[in-house]
């Protein structure tokens, strides 16, 4: 049965936490060099893959026994904290801009650049340990879904504008709080069996 409750708790973590990332600035480039339509569809497909492969990976950790998943997932989540906190922001891609702007060539070519980008990014490592988590694969599908659609729509829109009112040190220190609330929660639960 789907849950609006872990939807929505899916969409603030992995909007937080994917919001500070590399794709919120590629979604921007990509945005201001092509139509926006074009750029959204190819980078919403390509996130509906990857949510659909950490979808998969969190259902296989759903075999583990309760105590073991919950200390995996805890753990996860404070490497995820720890990644968030410790990241440098040295990470630009380089986007080649193609020469036919044409539908299938734009899409694609944001398609390629998310897919290979965010292929095991952090992300997607937290959709798997929030699948697994919540052993509800359909409504963590659609929040992770939909709060990475949100960072890519954003940052094709109105990225430039968006940083300029929300310093980005500010959302990866919330990201991290959130990703520690949740790594104390699946410990615990954990320690308590």
């Amino acid at each position: 049965m789907f849950s609006f409750t872990v939807a929505a708790l899916v969409f603030g973590v992995i909007f937080l936490a994917e919001l500070p990332d590399k794709t919120a600035l590629a979604s921007l480039m990509l945005g201001t060099r092509y139509r926006a339509s074009y750029v959204f569809a190819g980078v919403a497909a390509a996130f509906a893959v990857h949510v659909a492969l950490a979808i998969a990976a969190g259902s296989l950790l759903t075999l583990l026994p309760q105590r073991l998943l919950q200390g995996v997932v805890g753990v996860a989540f404070l490497v995820g904290a720890a990644m968030l906190l410790l990241k440098k922001d040295d990470d630009e891609e380089e986007i080649k801009k193609p020469a036919d702007q044409s539908f299938w060539k734009v899409s694609g070519a944001g398609f390629m650049l998310i897919l290979v980008a965010e292929f095991g990014d952090l992300t997607q490592i937290m959709t798997a340990n929030l699948a697994a988590r919540y052993n509800d694969p359909v409504s963590v599908g659609v929040g992770a879904t939909l709060g990475l659609w949100a960072v890519a729509g954003a940052g094709i829109v109105g990225g430039k504008a968006l940083m300029r009112r929300v310093p980005l040190a500010l959302i990866t220190k919330v990201a991290a709080l959130v990703m520690l609330a949740l790594a104390g929660f699946s410990l615990y639960e954990a320690a308590l069996g």
